[in-house]
């Protein structure tokens, strides 16, 4: 297990309850070396548990990964090794390049690390994409079922597809829809009601609180069975306003962000801006943190005492 965030902490943890051995790679200083060895794992340095798994997970992130790789994974592989990850983004995009004579495999659970640990707790699962790379041992996709059956995603039921299609489809609901479009139109909403006189405060229940509860319907119920769960008034504005907010033209850009996905071009951007200083990256993170509807909102949950923060690691 390289690396102890949010996902690699939980896949330590549920393969650790299944009965898998499991060894934790971490570089000097890091901070989740105590909270690994609280756990009751082993932990070692990255090169050293590169050399000792059987199965390398690289529990990091897409900007941390191909260099943490080259130098202190790719020296000490073997044949025989399975690599596996839990996007397919280096590999698809070939930022990192594994020799022929190990297996490259992807285990994604459709949910964040907690999920994949809470739900493996309650006795059930989170779903999961599988996907195969390289397969020189003839036995990749039974090592991919193997694990996904070992963090509990079997027991929600796991999805056979490509790295291609993986990261493609992942960057595409990032930007058009989870993230990018969700937050988007939160402040878009946000700064209609407040523009046209309405107290920020109502207009962050609104446009952002009150979100919550529609997505768990939704998640819970489906689309349709969301609209059967909220009033005659709600179903109405949704169904004839909804689709006007949301029109053809917000599908062009969503096609031409797509575009831009499967030709790679959001992909070398990226690269790049993460390879340089990164100073039009952090310049959009201020901007973004500055919009009003971050002060308004760390007020108004400031007032929340009942409110349960959500944990990501």
């Amino acid at each position: 297990m390289i690396g102890f965030g949010a996902q690699g902490r939980a896949h330590a943890l549920n393969l650790r309850d299944s009965g898998i051995k499991v060894i934790v790679g971490l570089y000097p200083g890091s901070k989740s070396h105590a909270r690994a060895r609280r756990s009751g794992l082993v932990v070692l340095g990255t090169a050293e548990a590169a050399q000792r798994g059987d199965i390398i997970f690289l529990a990091l992130s897409d900007t941390q990964m191909p260099a943490i790789y080259t130098e202190q994974i790719a020296p000490n592989l073997r044949p025989g090794q399975t690599l596996l990850f839990a996007h397919g983004f280096t590999i698809y995009y070939r930022t990192i390049v594994p020799p022929k004579n190990v297996d490259v495999v992807m285990v994604a659970p459709k949910g964040l690390g907690p999920m994949v640990r809470r739900e493996f707790l309650r006795g059930r699962g989170a779903p999961a994409l599988i996907a195969i790379h390289q397969n020189p041992s003839r036995h990749a996709r039974q090592t991919a079922l193997a694990w996904a059956k070992g963090i509990g995603c079997t027991r929600a039921g796991v999805l056979e597809t490509t790295f291609r299609e993986e990261t493609e489809t992942d960057l595409f609901g990032e930007q058009a829809v989870l993230c990018g479009g969700t937050s988007a139109l939160i402040r878009a909403g946000f700064e209609t009601l407040v523009d046209a006189g309405y107290p920020p405060e109502l207009a962050y229940f609104e446009c952002l609180h009150e979100l919550k509860f529609i997505v768990d319907l939704i998640y819970e119920e489906g689309i349709a069975g969301m609209r059967r769960l909220i009033s005659d008034t709600a179903k109405w504005g949704e169904l004839t306003i909804g689709p006007k907010i949301i029109d053809q033209t917000v599908q062009t850009h969503m096609r031409s962000a797509l575009r831009d996905i499967r030709s790679g071009r959001f992909a070398r951007n990226f690269i790049q801006e993460m390879r340089s200083d990164r100073v039009r990256y952090a310049s959009l993170l201020r901007q973004a943190e500055k919009h009003p509807i971050e002060k308004v909102g760390a007020r108004l949950r400031g007032l929340m005492s009942w409110k349960e923060k959500t944990k990501t690691s």
